[in-house]
């Protein structure tokens, strides 16, 4: 059996957004096979054969947040441990191998942005600040190698 899928309520509300929205493509992309079919020879419809990889595409997509839907487990932040390292906060770090502070918030699946600060908790760094408290200082596996990180606050 697959494993279950931590994510916030607002995670789990963005992926059943993304699905209405690819949803709605879909008759859109299969009126524009049709009407690429009546066009005749379909060997050398490109109209045709761009419309068939992206309704692929959608319909891969639409399979995989299914499946997102379906093995998730929405964490109530209300019960979240006060002090330590978990789903929905923020945690200030500092990279001891150079002092480099940094903060991240610790997010579930369809939350991830990395222009903003937001890691997966099942990514290498986020793996390794879950649970920690202010003061730990924990190690992040990652493939370049490893790094020593210091927990400097949690929000």
């Amino acid at each position: 059996m697959p494993d279950r899928i931590a994510m916030t309520q607002e995670g789990y509300d963005k992926i059943v957004k993304e699905k209405e929205a690819l949803q709605k493509r879909v008759p859109t992309i299969k009126q524009q096979i049709q009407e690429a079919r009546e066009k005749g020879d379909l060997r050398e419809n490109a109209d045709y054969h761009a419309a068939r990889e992206e309704l692929g595409m959608v319909q891969g997509k639409l399979q995989e947040l299914e499946g997102m839907i379906a093995l998730s487990d929405i964490i109530d932040m209300s019960k979240a441990p006060e002090g330590k390292a978990v789903m929905g906060r923020t945690v200030k770090f500092k990279r001891l191998s150079d002092g480099k502070e940094m903060e991240r918030t610790l997010v579930g699946a369809g939350q991830a942005d990395a222009t903003s600060g937001k890691i997966l908790c099942t990514s290498p760094i986020g793996k390794a600040l879950v649970g920690a408290e202010v003061g730990d200082v924990v190690k992040a596996v990652l493939p370049g190698g490893e790094m020593e990180l210091e927990i400097l606050s949690i929000e």
